[in-house]
């Protein structure tokens, strides 16, 4: 059983496949923020109501330095179709086997759905906020914005 992270953790170090067959690691991003946002599934109506509420605000995240991955354990094929029917701007990662999921401790609910959580980690790999809600996508990127705006005013 994985301890879940907290706000204060460092990232585990991980690599994933992304929607192109690239390949994504915090390892690349060097000083940039990373928005983390873990989602249930490619094309439900709340999954794609927070991916593109992501995609609407890309330009505010791209303005903070921040890089915005999306996680889910749906396979590349899956993510290419999502992310070309929405237009999405950044990568999907292909968590197949749930590892990412697992080694940050993303909870399920009741037991059964995969959660919908995002983290905010900082340029030193430090998470800085994690939001937990399952059922309002788009406050994921309201969120994420504010304590984006929090970490520069710091």
């Amino acid at each position: 059983m994985f301890m879940a992270l907290k706000v204060g953790d460092q990232v585990p170090n991980f690599s994933l496949l992304d929607q192109s067959g690239i390949s994504r690691s915090n390892k690349q991003l060097k000083s940039n923020p990373l928005i983390l946002f873990f989602y249930p599934k490619d094309d439900t109506p709340g999954c794609t109501a927070e991916a593109c509420g992501f995609r609407d605000k890309y330009d505010l995240f791209r303005i903070f330095g921040a890089e915005v991955w999306g996680v889910s354990n749906d396979n590349a094929e899956s993510h290419r179709k999502f992310a070309e029917k929405n237009k999405l701007p950044f990568p999907l990662l292909c968590d197949e086997k749930n590892l990412l999921r697992q080694a940050f401790g993303v909870p399920k609910v009741l037991g059964l759905l995969d959660g919908r959580v995002t983290y905010i980690i900082d340029s030193k790999g430090v998470i800085r906020h994690i939001f937990n809600d399952l059922l309002n996508g788009p406050a994921h990127v309201t969120e994420a914005l504010r304590i984006l705006d929090e970490i520069r005013m710091a």
